[in-house]
């Protein structure tokens, strides 16, 4: 078998075999397989694509690369969900305690951000003295103790894809819709959940833009997993605006405790909400009736055991629990700056990758891998899609450490609104469910 032969048949648009899918992902691996012909390989398959079978074997041979956890030694069914990534994105501190309330077994490794704000992992390390970096016998004895747990990747999980995102990140193959889904889901199946729910984002804030894009990707991971023995499913959710009103970590931390303690925006408990009920319809509790699970996640914020299970969590992974019974105790930016409204009228569009990077230049988010978060920075949206609003009035609260990252962040913030005479009305929260 030889690289070159398999390059001439991706070229061609022939299907690969999975012996060929594995030779390159051994080859890719070990370093046997020079990059200069991993690339070609790649360019091939972002102009002839792969069918549902070369991606699922592209999906398995990189999970298959390195570590895969064996959660069998937890108890009931472990459902996980993953997030394409938006701004104001903290749908999973909610949802993961609200399923772990409900009995279903969240054991989730979680990313860092880089750029705009923080990945999950960020958010909870805002909380003082939260550990993410747990070794396996501490997360196995967490999950055990309180039902859930959310720690950083610490083990290698599908090395080979890190591999092969670095190199179509450099070779402008990153747009490639099998590529991507293999990318997503091979860590998807190596971290061990017996079910995966997928929150796919579509709008000027998200990596698919549009919706047909987003609903591509969506149903080529939702038959990824189902071929690989999973159970899956997906929802595509609008990422048009940010998500509820609290961009950055320790602000995002406060308002996901507002959405569990029965307050908090429309938009973010109303997705929060159907993420929550699809995680537990995969479970299959209340039979799958999807809307026997909407109630139970509902009940499980209102009688308080969804943000009881946070505070479990938080307490088992060494943070101060007593800040999730008192968010006033978590500590604030040194400056707390209100941006007024330039003009009277509708909002009527935002640049939500601006919001983000505005975010970012507060020190809520990382433009390198090396640069240092701000826990306490971030913006407070007063404003958003379909609003109105009078020049002068609060547009947004800004939270940040010096008056230079006010100045840099106030002025991308407000070059990422649109306001006009007339009204639009808001966007569509969910646009779709696609189910195996």
């Amino acid at each position: 078998m030889r690289i070159y032969d398999i390059i001439q048949s991706k070229k061609r648009g022939d299907a690969l075999s999975n012996e060929e899918i594995q030779y390159i992902v051994r080859g890719v691996t070990d370093g046997t397989l020079p990059d200069y012909q991993t690339t070609a390989l790649l360019m091939a398959i972002c102009l002839k694509g792969m069918n549902a079978e070369e991606t699922t074997a592209l999906t398995l041979a990189m999970a298959a690369s390195g570590d895969q956890m064996d959660l069998s030694a937890l108890p009931g069914v472990k459902v996980d969900k993953h997030s394409t990534g938006g701004v104001g994105d903290k749908t999973t501190l909610i949802v993961a305690p609200i399923v772990a309330a409900l009995g279903v077994t969240v054991a989730k490794m979680s990313g860092r951000g880089l750029g705009h704000t923080g990945g999950t992992v960020d958010k909870l390390e805002g909380i003082p003295g939260f550990r993410a970096a747990l070794g396996m016998d501490e997360f196995f004895a967490t999950v055990h103790k309180t039902g859930i747990c959310v720690a950083g990747q610490s083990m290698s999980l599908a090395p080979a894809d890190k591999k092969i995102y670095a190199l179509r990140d450099a070779t402008a193959t990153v747009d490639s819709i099998p590529l991507i889904a293999a990318s997503i889901m091979s860590k998807k199946l190596a971290a061990g959940a017996d079910r995966i729910l997928l929150d796919v984002k579509t709008g000027n804030g998200a990596f698919m833009k549009t919706t047909d894009e987003a609903r591509a990707l969506a149903g080529a991971m939702v038959a990824i997993g189902n071929m690989a023995g999973r159970r899956t499913s997906a929802l595509i959710t609008d990422m048009s605006a940010p998500l509820g009103t609290a961009i950055g970590n320790i602000l995002e931390v406060k308002e996901s405790i507002e959405v569990l303690s029965g307050g908090g925006s429309d938009d973010l408990r109303h997705v929060s909400i159907e993420l929550a009920a699809h995680m537990v319809q995969l479970a299959h509790i209340a039979d799958g009736d999807i809307d026997a699970c909407r109630a139970l996640a509902l009940e499980a914020i209102t009688n308080g055991q969804a943000l009881e299970k946070f505070a479990q969590m938080v307490a088992a992974q060494g943070g101060d629990r007593a800040c999730i019974d008192r968010p006033d105790r978590f500590p604030n930016a040194q400056i707390e700056h209100v941006i007024p409204s330039p003009q009277t009228g509708y909002i009527t569009a935002m640049d939500t990758e601006g919001i983000g990077i505005a975010a970012m230049l507060a020190g809520a988010g990382r433009e390198t891998a090396e640069d240092e978060i701000d826990y306490t920075a971030g913006l407070i949206l007063h404003a958003k899609i379909g609003d109105y609003i009078k020049k002068g009035q609060p547009l947004a609260t800004l939270h940040t450490a010096t008056e230079a990252k006010a100045t840099a962040a106030t002025e991308r913030l407000l070059a990422s609104y649109t306001i006009a005479d007339n009204p639009v009305p808001k966007p569509p929260l969910i646009h779709e469910y696609i189910t195996g």
